[in-house]
């Protein structure tokens, strides 16, 4: 050929065997990311046959995670990240900690030096933030309280892993034998240096940018132009997520969510999210790939039992330390599960720890092949992960009484103050979910001065409510005792403002067999999904998007009237 087409010959070969290995996966009823990550050892430089390009196929990917943390900016607010901060920062520092701890025992029990099992432990403690958003979003979860529980505790995870990629190459000439130089500088000053440069870098986007870019893009917007219009979009995640990174030592990933954070505050971010999302998906898909590209199949024949021990830590290891860490903070069990499902594969990170331990000289080139085998392996396998959640919440709710008491002890917000029980509260509303659609509600319920008890899983809500005088109550409004607590017995309505449909089932059922006579309203975003709630709860049912649909057609109605009387 007259010229290099690998770019071009990279992305043709990379989708379409996704396309092929996706289509067989979910045929023979597997996730799709399996068929990618397939596609990826198919032309990966461990197989026969075609191979496509490494370095392309990475740097597409990393385009990928930019835009798809981009996205989820748009849709997670700074009130969000704050709202989990007491749960996620502790949770995923301890997290991080105990999973480390437990990849430094298995490479020392291989005979590996501290160093190399420093690595290797934090290699196997960070979760793949793409994994996670593919699978909240999947399952319609991202919006939930559950969802920025677990997209904060990533948060958290990346921000650590950038103290740690920074202090990685000074901390190996100190303890490693390996290629790595003799720090120059002190250690707690490049600790400090970094920590000042990411605080600096997250001042700018949330004074100046949250200024700047929604102004930028209204500007935009005003041209009429569709293509300027996504351009402008695109810039914008591909171009803050680069900056942060050349300035500010700040990974792709992080820049790129508060980039999205950033935009959210325009009012133009939902038809933002719109544009970019085809985008988002594709190169979602050219991350699986890649991460395929890197896996060598032979070091599932010549070390299987490593590859087992490695498996079990990201799966289960991890995963039970953030599964007892939730339940300490006397969060309900089906956030524990969500939490733990969330942790269990690695990604992104762990390659880049692992390739940058291996450059240093301190992680053996053994060590980088079980990292990428451990996060194939657990990445096809999370999808089956979240699948589970369900069916193991009833198992453990219904032999475990430990694990009932964990919700409730002791826990003051777990139950309604005992003047407020005193007052017999009756015909009431029970307000199910404090998020931006039950705020709305709440507002207007004390506006008619209605009296109204909500049920919410985010503990720090219900503590923010009840210190404004608000009844409140915390806890999993599936569970019966979080509905007595509300006294939904004597209510005469309640209204579910969360979007998840099974729980949805749950807590009616709860509610008529407490109180048969009481109405329900209840959230969801598919008619179909409503159909069916309206069929066998025989409950009103409200979808946001006719719902929306209505009101525009009474607003043009009453309108059109209006202006047919005046010319009249």
């Amino acid at each position: 050929m007259p010229h290099s087409v690998e770019l071009i010959t990279t992305i043709t070969a990379a989708l379409g065997l996704a396309l092929i290995f996706g289509f067989i996966a979910v045929r023979i009823r597997l996730p799709a990311l399996v068929g990618y990550l397939l596609a990826g050892i198919v032309i990966g430089p461990f197989t026969p046959g075609f191979v496509a390009d490494t370095a392309l196929a990475g740097q597409l990917a990393e385009i990928g995670v930019m835009l798809l943390m981009f996205g989820v900016g748009l849709h997670f607010s700074l009130d969000d990240l704050l709202s989990v901060k007491k749960i996620a920062l502790p949770g995923a520092v301890v997290q991080i900690a105990v999973a480390t701890a437990m990849g430094m025992a298995l490479a020392s029990w291989w005979g590996w030096n501290l160093m190399a099992g420093i690595v290797f432990g934090l290699s196997l403690s960070v979760a793949s933030t793409v994994v996670l958003l593919k699978a909240l979003e999947s399952r319609g979860a991202l919006a939930t309280p559950n969802g920025r529980i677990a997209v904060g505790w990533l948060v958290v995870e990346d921000l650590v892993m950038v103290l740690v990629l920074v202090l990685l190459p000074p901390l190996a000439g100190l303890l490693g034998d390996g290629t790595a130089a003799k720090p120059q500088g002190n250690l707690l000053a490049t600790l400090a240096l970094t920590i000042g440069e990411v605080a600096v870098f997250i001042g700018l986007m949330l004074v100046v940018g949250r200024r700047f870019f929604p102004w930028l893009l209204w500007q935009v917007a005003r041209t009429g132009s569709r293509e300027l219009f996504t351009l402008c979009v695109v810039v914008a995640a591909l171009g803050i997520a680069y900056g942060s990174s050349a300035l500010f030592g700040v990974s792709f990933a992080l820049g790129a969510f508060f980039a999205g954070m950033v935009l959210r505050e325009s009012a133009l971010s939902y038809r933002a999210a719109e544009e970019s999302l085809p985008l988002r998906d594709a190169f979602a898909v050219l991350f699986f790939v890649s991460v395929g590209m890197l896996f060598d199949p032979r070091v599932l024949m010549e070390q299987p039992l490593q590859v087992l021990a490695v498996v079990a830590i990201i799966v289960f290891g991890k995963s039970l330390a953030a599964f007892l860490l939730v339940l300490a903070f006397r969060y309900p069990l089906n956030t524990a599960l969500t939490v733990s499902a969330s942790l269990a594969q690695i990604g992104e990170f762990s390659f880049i720890l692992a390739g940058l331990g291996v450059a240093l000289g301190v992680l053996p080139v053994e060590g980088q092949s079980l990292i990428l085998a451990g996060a194939l392996i657990s990445i096809a396998l999370n999808p089956l992960v979240f699948q589970v959640v369900e069916p193991a919440q009833t198992w453990i709710r219904a032999r475990s009484r430990l694990a009932r008491q964990l919700e409730l002890r002791d826990d003051p917000l777990s139950e309604l103050p005992a003047h407020v029980a005193s007052h017999a509260l009756s015909g009431h509303v029970v307000l199910v979910g404090y998020g931006r659609v039950g705020r709305r509600i709440a507002e207007a319920l004390a506006v008619q001065g209605l009296p109204y008890v909500v049920a919410e899983q985010q503990r720090e809500a219900v503590e923010k409510l009840r210190e404004r005088g608000v009844h409140a109550v915390a806890g999993d409004a599936s569970e019966p005792a979080v509905l007595i607590q509300a006294h939904v017995a004597r209510a005469q309505m309640l209204v579910i403002a969360t979007p998840d449909a099974f729980q949805a089932r749950k807590m009616i059922e709860i509610a008529r067999t407490l109180n048969p006579r009481i109405h329900v309203v209840v959230r969801s975003h598919s008619e179909g999904e409503a159909e069916l709630l309206r069929r066998e709860q025989a409950v009103e049912v409200l979808v946001g998007e006719l719902e929306l649909a209505n009101s525009m057609v009474r607003h043009v109605s009453e309108h059109v009237d209006a202006q047919s009387t005046e010319h009249a």
